[in-house]
């Protein structure tokens, strides 16, 4: 445990140094606080308070912002080291790959979670100080703090099995940006290219939500989708969420992380010094 924490130091400070904490941290309250003051329109119209929409919008943002900030932080995590000959030198210690695997990713989801907790403190703060806040809509933006992070933490394990994979820091960036654009905007377009042809048929009513919750992307958004008018507010899988329970997709988000970690230490336990 000692050894993780140590590698975990180190890497905070990595972080620290190229401003990775500082550049997180900035976006999320930039988008947070802006989207946050835009959502103040439609809440007397929707009935619901500002918080609510500021959560959806923070979802749909969300989607997007976390993979990559996770996939940045993480696609140079071996690949970096290989390069400046410091890989060799971290494998030649008496510290299990796992333990090395470990405080790199307890690191970066620090940064990452710190981000997360600024930036929807930011949000929460304003939508007290705008309007009313009410305690499901506390609620909702607690529940969509953790599951950002589920998602993160997903992201940074899918980065860690391209870095020990390709060890080179340019292949690993190029393909950490093409797993962001299929997993959060290709999937997408292919599912709602498939309804289109199956027109409501049997791969709408059996498939379609178990490739839904497949995409922890997907599972991010029903997991936080809030109900009834709000919801028109959301993009693209609105309407499946009624198809999709909480529960299912909260336990794909459990899983992804998980499994990304296990394919990462797999490609990280092959690597040669």
């Amino acid at each position: 445990m000692s050894a993780v924490l140590a590698i975990a130091a180190a890497e905070l400070a990595i972080a620290r140094r190229n401003l990775w904490i500082a550049i997180a941290t900035a976006l999320m309250v930039l988008f947070s606080a802006v989207l946050t003051f835009a959502g103040s329109g439609p809440t007397g119209t929707l009935g619901v308070d500002l918080l609510t929409v500021a959560v959806t919008s923070l979802t749909t943002l969300s989607v997007y912002i976390v993979p990559l900030i996770a996939l940045l932080l993480a696609f140079d995590a071996v690949a970096g080291e290989a390069e400046r000959g410091t890989l060799a030198l971290i494998l030649s210690y008496p510290v299990p790959r796992a333990a090395i695997l470990g405080g790199k990713f307890l690191a970066h989801l620090l940064v990452l979670a710190g981000a997360l907790a600024t930036g929807y403190a930011v949000a929460g703060g304003m939508a007290w100080t705008l309007d009313r806040v009410s305690g499901e809509s506390l609620a909702a933006l607690l529940r969509l703090f953790w599951t950002a992070c589920l998602l993160g933490a997903a992201f940074l394990g899918l980065g860690y099995a391209v870095s020990a994979r390709v060890r080179n820091p340019g292949a690993a960036a190029g393909l950490a940006i093409a797993l962001w654009l299929v997993f959060v905007v290709l999937y997408d377009l292919g599912l709602l290219g498939a309804l289109v042809a199956d027109a409501g048929g049997a791969f709408t009513q059996t498939v379609f939500p178990w490739l839904l919750i497949g995409n922890p992307a997907d599972a991010f958004r029903l997991a936080n989708l809030p109900q009834g008018e709000v919801a028109a507010l959301a993009s693209g899988v609105a309407g499946a969420s009624r198809a999709v329970s909480g529960a299912m997709a909260l336990a794909s988000l459990a899983i992804w992380p998980a499994g990304a970690l296990l394919l990462a230490w797999a490609a990280f336990r092959r690597v040669m010094p």
